[in-house]
């Protein structure tokens, strides 16, 4: 592995700085009534996220580039506007990898346009979530625009400049409204030495209790789905497990697990690493045959459920399918029409979780307004708190207008 580091003598952030410092700081002065909001845009993959989409786009794909990569220190600083794909190629050439596994949602993820950017923007982890942390726990430092045209720094390249007020990560998953990042220093890991694909038939409950049991012993356990496969004979509920790690560690569980499978008068099968390393991939960006809607009803609508891991099998109305749960159970995605949210957050909510409005497949943005809240109403702190927040970072609302709620 390369231990010097790689950097780029000219990074493609600074042509385009002074242009959106200039129209953010003059959106910033003018009187409300003639004031610009902005809708930061890098490829556009997530527009359809969100309660709405407003503002003039402010492109941040001209802030690219490899800034520094230290192989040796696992450490990586890009422009925001660089290409998701061409940072993982970058990674790959190391044996390195982001552990969390972002989500495009394209149909070819080599030639996907998601940026850096809004891959931390939005927040959204793959498979491997529940075992190895989110976006956020990533992001070791950011530079970023607030809604005074201010440029600033947080964080920086190593764990130890992560202290007080945690800012850099409480932009991740703030899908763009608290201000413009330009620029992540992000950690990354060693690819794992050794991993297993494998699977069996069980039921819901089944699936869970193991997956709870399995949580609680020393396995590599990396990812999990569990769904109703229509892509098999008969549609199976069949439960898919990934393990990644040492070698010895990754035999050691296999057969630790095939014993628990076994038990339940059930198989756990050895699935092919090629075949089934492109399944997983499906599963971040959404490509298995559970999101292809059914129906071309506009009212359908894919929500994505968020409760605890030990959670058991949810009491779903009639009217939603059968889920398809990963990360161990902690996230649970159903089809349902809109007039089943209240139903479902009521669901989600009595075992301490909540139900988001994900995607409307029928629909192209979230410019399209819906007739339900895309997400659950937040309680007075919350929302105090939110509030509290989005004047802190950008008083002036110049940026994703009403993109996370609809009052502001």
């Amino acid at each position: 592995m390369n231990a010097s580091p790689i950097s780029s003598s000219s990074p493609n952030t600074a042509p385009d700085l002074p242009a959106i410092l200039e129209a953010v700081r003059t959106a910033a002065a003018a009187v409300p009534a003639h004031r610009k909001c902005f809708r930061i845009h890098g490829s556009g993959s997530h527009d359809f996220y969100g309660e709405a989409l407003e503002g003039e786009l402010l492109e941040t794909r001209g802030l690219s580039g490899i800034v520094q990569y230290e192989p040796s220190e696992l450490v990586i600083t890009v422009g925001a506007g660089t290409l998701l794909s061409d940072l993982e190629k970058t990674l790959a050439a190391q044996g390195q990898c982001l552990a969390f596994e972002p989500p495009v949602f394209a149909a070819n993820r080599a030639t996907s346009q998601a940026t850096v950017g809004g891959m931390v923007a939005t927040g959204l982890s793959g498979p491997a979530r529940a075992s190895v942390g989110a976006v956020r726990d990533f992001v070791l430092g950011l530079k970023f625009i607030n809604g005074r045209g201010e440029h600033l720094t947080f964080g920086g390249q190593v764990m130890k400049n992560v202290a007080g007020y945690d800012v850099s990560r409480l932009l991740a998953g703030s899908w763009g409204t608290l201000g413009l990042i330009t620029e992540v220093s992000l950690k990354v890991l060693p690819v794992a030495p050794a991993q297993a694909h494998l699977m069996c038939q069980l039921p819901q409950d089944q699936a869970l209790a193991l997956l709870h049991r399995w949580g609680g012993q020393p396995l590599p356990l990396n990812a999990s789905c569990w769904v109703k496969d229509s892509s098999l004979p008969g549609q199976p509920n069949m439960l898919f497990v990934r393990l990644r790690g040492a070698q010895a560690a990754v035999e050691a569980a296999k057969v630790r697990m095939s014993q628990d499978v076994a038990a339940l008068k059930s198989e756990l099968i050895l699935q092919a690493p090629e075949s089934a390393g492109q399944d997983w991939t499906d599963c971040a960006d959404q490509r298995l045959p559970f999101f292809t809607p059914v129906s071309s009803s506009p009212e359908l609508a894919l929500w994505r459920l968020s409760v605890p891991q030990t959670a058991p099998v949810l009491n779903l109305p009639d009217s939603a399918s059968s889920p398809l749960i990963e990360w161990h159970g902690a996230q649970r995605w159903v089809w349902a029409p809109l007039s089943a949210a209240d139903a479902l957050r009521k669901v989600a909510a009595a075992v301490g979780g909540q139900a988001t409005l994900f995607k409307r497949p029928h629909q192209t943005s979230a410019a399209t307004p819906v007739s339900v809240p895309v997400f659950t109403p937040l309680d007075a702190v919350q929302q105090r708190i939110q509030q509290a927040l989005k004047h802190e970072f950008d008083p002036a609302g110049l940026f994703g207008p009403r993109r996370l709620n609809a009052h502001f």
